[in-house]
């Protein structure tokens, strides 16, 4: 039996009235964090622990964490439980004192397995969701001066989407209950509304994160400006040989320890034959700049090897993999080889794991993952019903 898979000796109420919630504690706690509650028409719901550990909970569960982020005082919950559940109050503050132990457990220990560790039943992920967890949003698909002409697709868009537009996407994926967005591209800081964007976000409690390749970010003005409008965590794609690479994770590292900000920053390096032998020096000076987790891909297949060696290294120096955010589209970033068995799906047919987030193109169109060419419907035309179809 899941943790809380039944409360003892309760019976199933009327569900919460569906919607998202969230809960951002003050910047002076000790170890401060952001919760997302999306709550399903059936009544279970998806709880997002700082946009990385993603807890699949019962109907109970569910209404135990949305008193959590509503700080409702316990004997309270035990009240409302209690009837609600046809239960004694003894019994649902102790299984309520259980499960906020749980998620404090989850707050301060991020890197920890869920699953395997705290028995907390996260029942089957991925499957009947209202809508997928996270929205990768490339606002452009221009590059900055001097960038390979291949690194961005832009033979099937026409346009960028307005300002107001892009208002309109962000309201609908917040309607849709969706809590994380990703501002990737093309080079998303070319686009002088990023700021406004993630400000925007910012009022409706989304999770924000940025895909990019850095050089704007060693302006620690604009850097700050970011950080200020609300950027939860970031994705720098490495470009070995420049200094403004590392220049922009100096400026990150200066912002955390000047402002005691809470930023997660990651790098992505792409292993090509001209960089592979060098990718265990690479990475150790990752290591050193401050940078909490590290994605990996090949150029190509032939480097299978030296990937592999790579991510032992990563993990020989406890630097933590992630391999679901999004990379810029570019020849020496395959995205499309990692995407080839599901480009042609629906989010209903995709396997599993592929149906936790989706791709919107400059111009709205949504594709199930970037690098695919089927089109779903576009954002701002389209009613979310239409796009995110059930089969």
């Amino acid at each position: 039996m899941g943790f809380l898979d039944k409360l003892r000796g309760g019976e199933k109420a009327q569900p919460l009235e569906p919607g998202l919630f969230s809960y951002t504690s003050p910047a002076s706690h000790p170890n401060h964090y952001r919760l997302h509650l999306r709550v399903e028409p059936g009544g279970e719901g998806l709880l997002v622990i700082n946009a990385s550990t993603v807890l699949h909970l019962n109907q109970t569960a569910t209404e135990m964490a949305w008193h959590f982020i509503r700080l409702t005082p316990p004997e309270q919950v035990a009240e409302q439980v209690a009837k609600r559940y046809s239960t004694d109050k003894k019994h649902a503050a102790e299984d309520y004192a259980e499960f906020a132990k749980t998620i404090q457990t989850l707050i301060e220990t991020p890197d920890l397995d869920p699953v395997t560790y705290l028995d907390i039943d996260r029942a089957t992920p991925y499957e009947d969701l209202s809508a997928p967890y996270r929205l990768d949003i490339a606002l452009t698909y221009r590059l900055p001066e001097g960038a390979p002409t291949d690194a961005a697709p832009s033979k099937r868009v026409e346009r960028e989407l307005t300002t107001e537009e892009w208002k309109q996407v962000i309201d609908k994926a917040y309607a849709a209950g969706i809590p994380h967005i990703t501002f990737t591209g093309g080079e998303p800081t070319l686009r002088e509304d990023l700021a406004e964007l993630l400000q925007h976000a910012e009022d409706r409690g989304l999770v924000t994160g940025l895909v990019t390749d850095g050089h704007k970010l060693t302006d620690t003005r604009y850097l700050k400006t970011l950080l200020d409008a609300g950027l939860d965590h970031a994705m720098i794609v490495l470009q070995p040989s420049g200094t403004q690479t590392w220049d922009s994770l100096a400026s990150f590292a200066y912002w955390r320890e000047v402002l005691n900000d809470d930023i997660f920053i990651a790098a992505h390096l792409t292993l090509t034959k001209d960089n592979a032998a060098q990718a265990n020096a690479l990475i150790d000076k990752l290591s050193g700049s401050g940078i909490r987790a590290l994605s990996l891909s090949e150029a190509d297949t032939s480097l299978s090897e030296a990937l592999h060696a790579a991510r032992d290294h990563a993990n020989a120096l406890n630097l933590p993999l992630v391999w679901d955010l999004p990379v810029p589209y570019s020849a020496l970033n395959p995205v499309a080889l990692e995407l080839a068995e599901f480009a042609e799906q629906t989010p209903a047919q995709a396997k599993p794991a592929h149906k936790a987030w989706l791709y919107v193109e400059p111009d709205g169109d949504v594709l199930p993952g970037q690098g695919t060419n089927k089109v779903l419907g576009n954002f701002v035309r389209d009613a979310w019903d239409a796009i995110w179809k059930p089969s």
